[in-house]
């Protein structure tokens, strides 16, 4: 059987990565639209990537609007930027919100119209040069071909898809992921593991995704605890960063599975972070679909040390998911309820979020097969 792979063009990591990749981010152009937010901003980072520029002559403009997780308004306004700038090329600094804005920005930008339009369609076309600087190690959105932007009249987030979107340079220098605080730390290195252990377990898991995913699935336990109690770990932010590149190229060719098809609607009516969601869902959505794909999730049990030869493969599996509660917990992730979300809101809601979750595609690459009174029963599980 025959795959294909997908990677961006060029992927400077580690220690420096930024001064390495520097002549090739000034080469993208004369004038760059930083994407970003005004976290980046007060952090000091976007600072990093204008004094670079600037010593190559390249001009930039900072939007710094991105102010949560991105809508179709911030990029509207981010286009309008990008027009009234007479910018060439882009580059976000930030976490998956900005990498998300600025592919969507990308778009507008060469085809017009709005993000809305091409919800369903696949994005194809040459777009601007872009470069990709996550200053968070989980959403992966430095390496896919993919980028969710919220429809704020629908209610939906949409997951957007194109070869075209995967950016032309992603730069993981785990410099700019020494300032996330906790809760941010363990958010998205929580999304980090959904991303690699749903691409081990999908349908179109490959041999070369494979290989990714555990690698990442193993750095993510034993690094991520630390990352959470001491930010200031050089090593552990190193391999955290690392982790959450090959999880996201890992999950780009071989898809995400229940936990992000769910997780999407409870963000766009909630207003819940995306990592947290997805790690609110973690442990139900597989405990409810693990025994299909058992020798998958007993593999990634035995990979972290939890599980040994002796299990059989079912118990090496529960083991796994019992693995992913403790670290949700070690992380502090709160329940539905302890976010501050109603029950009787979310009850309401969740035939939405199961129509919502089924048409976004991401539940359909689960090993077990889900219909709609499957993903209604895993919500109310998170919720009882």
């Amino acid at each position: 059987m025959a795959y294909q792979f997908m990677m961006p063009g060029q992927i400077f990591y580690g220690e420096g990565a930024l001064e390495q990749a520097a002549p090739s981010v000034a080469g993208c152009g004369s004038k760059a639209l930083i994407v970003t937010d005004p976290v980046m901003i007060q952090l000091g980072n976007v600072a990093n990537v204008t004094e670079m520029l600037g010593k190559f002559g390249v001009g930039y403009t900072v939007f710094e609007g991105v102010t949560g997780e991105p809508t179709d308004k911030m990029v509207e306004a981010g286009r309008k930027a990008w027009e009234s700038e007479n910018c060439d090329f882009l580059v976000a600094v930030g976490g998956g919100s900005p990498i998300d804005t600025m592919k969507a920005i990308g778009v507008v930008a060469v085809k017009g119209g709005s993000i809305n339009d091409w919800y369903g369609k696949e994005i194809t076309g040459a777009l601007p040069p872009m470069v990709a600087i996550p200053t968070t190690s989980g959403t992966g959105s430095e390496a896919t071909q993919f980028t969710i932007i919220t429809n704020t009249e629908a209610d939906i987030k949409m997951l957007l898809k194109g070869r075209t979107l995967m950016p032309d340079i992603a730069v993981d220098d785990p410099r700019f992921t020494m300032t996330a605080p906790p809760a941010i730390t363990a958010a998205t290195g929580l999304d980090a593991l959904c991303h690699a252990a749903e691409a081990y377990t999908s349908r179109k898991a490959q041999p070369m995704t494979d290989t990714l995913a555990v690698s990442a699935v193993k750095r993510i336990f034993q690094y991520l605890p630390i990352c959470y109690a001491r930010g200031e770990d050089a090593q552990a932010r190193i391999q955290m960063s690392l982790a959450a590149l090959e999880a996201g190229i890992a999950f780009n060719n071989a898809s995400v599975t229940v936990i992000h098809g769910m997780s999407r609607p409870i963000g766009a009516l909630f207003h819940v972070p995306h990592g947290v969601s997805n790690a609110m869902l973690l442990p139900a959505c597989f405990a409810y679909v693990y025994k299909e794909a058992a020798d998958r999730f007993a593999h990634l049990g035995r990979a972290i040390g939890v599980a040994g030869a002796e299990d059989a493969d079912m118990e090496a599996a529960e083991k796994f998911i019992h693995a992913c509660e403790d670290l949700c917990r070690t992380c502090h992730i709160p329940t539905v309820e302890e976010y501050g979300i109603e029950r009787m809101d979310f009850l309401e809601k969740i035939s939405k979020m199961t129509q919502d979750a089924l048409a976004s595609g991401s539940p359909a690459n689960t090993r077990k097969q889900l219909l709609a009174e499957d993903i209604e029963a895993i919500y109310k599980k998170v919720i009882s």
